[in-house]
């Protein structure tokens, strides 16, 4: 097989890059491409070239606009890079006969749930970020091409900025934090993400009944708080210097944290469809965070 993968720098690009080398060539771009090839996501003519040049089986757009907040202020380019270039990418993977997998989110819902969100659910964004999303999927699945959609959920990596990283360094740095405590869902590695990516691709390729919409997320529950709090103590634990301590780690509402964009309540994500159909199984959040604090502090081991 040959993959185009776009958006590799990014936390699931990165992690795809590993997952999908040993199944094939592997074409990995950026927005800044190489000398024959373009990667820019919103540089559709480039992008179509690229494809054309490469007649790739299957093409794997990790590239998104992701800053939720300024997703209400960038609405253009929010649009550009999540909603309309998937369909452009989508149009050409069909022209080329490529299976396109494409990321979209849990914010396409509208977080107002008490039961983990089904692909068959009716989304009602409440976020620009989200409705960009959403319009991506759309495109991808209006262009009649052969996709693997993914929905994803509160993703973080060792590298880049995410929650995860973002709490290390405040736990570092303050004495106290208030977290908000009424936000439900799965903090999910780039690492799940890439390693079910490239069991779902293999099989897809051999058999593409198994293409559609699929959400991925890792096991189990919390809330921010707790994710904090779960942070803080394996710090505390692993001997890594901390000023905020789990007990000082407060929580707070939703409400008292204002924001620019409005975030859902209810993230979960039902993943029994895509365990089902590929026999996967996605672990408990647990085991992804302590991997990646145990990467990120590894001198501390």
């Amino acid at each position: 097989m040959k993959f185009l993968l776009l958006g590799k720098n990014g936390q699931v690009g990165w992690e795809l890059q590993r997952s999908l080398a040993p199944l094939g060539e592997l074409i990995a771009l950026d927005r800044l491409g190489d000398t024959n090839l373009a990667g820019d996501v919103t540089d559709f003519n480039g992008i179509r070239r690229t494809i054309e040049k490469t007649r790739p089986d299957i093409i794997v757009n990790a590239a998104a606009y992701t800053s939720t907040d300024n997703a209400e202020i960038e609405q253009n380019q929010a649009m550009l890079v999540n909603g309309i270039a998937p369909g452009i990418i989508a149009e050409h993977a069909k022209e080329v006969g490529a299976i396109l997998v494409h990321y979209s989110t849990d914010y396409v819902f509208n977080g107002k749930s008490n039961t983990p969100w089904k692909e068959t659910d009716c989304p009602d964004p409440i976020n620009y970020y989200g409705y960009s999303k959403l319009a991506g999927e759309k495109a991808v699945i209006d262009s009649g091409c052969d996709y693997l959609i993914f929905r994803v959920s509160w993703v973080y990596s060792a590298l880049g900025n995410n929650f995860l990283s973002n709490m290390q360094r405040l736990i570092e740095g303050r004495d106290k934090l208030d977290v908000v405590a009424d936000q439900e869902g799965a903090p999910t590695s780039a690492e799940l993400i890439a390693d079910i990516s490239a069991i779902c691709i293999s099989k897809s390729a051999t058999n593409r009944s198994f293409c559609g919409l699929y959400h991925l997320a890792a096991d189990g529950k919390t809330n921010w708080h707790e994710y904090a709090q779960t942070i803080s103590l394996w710090l505390q634990e692993h001997g890594v210097s901390i000023k905020a301590s789990p007990d000082n780690i407060k929580p707070k509402l939703t409400s008292q944290y204002k924001t620019t964009a409005v975030r859902p309540l209810y993230s979960r994500l039902d993943i029994s469809h895509l365990r089902e159909t590929f026999g996967v199984r996605c672990p408990g959040w647990e085991l992804g965070v302590f991997r990646a604090l145990s990467e990120r502090n590894y001198k501390h081991l």
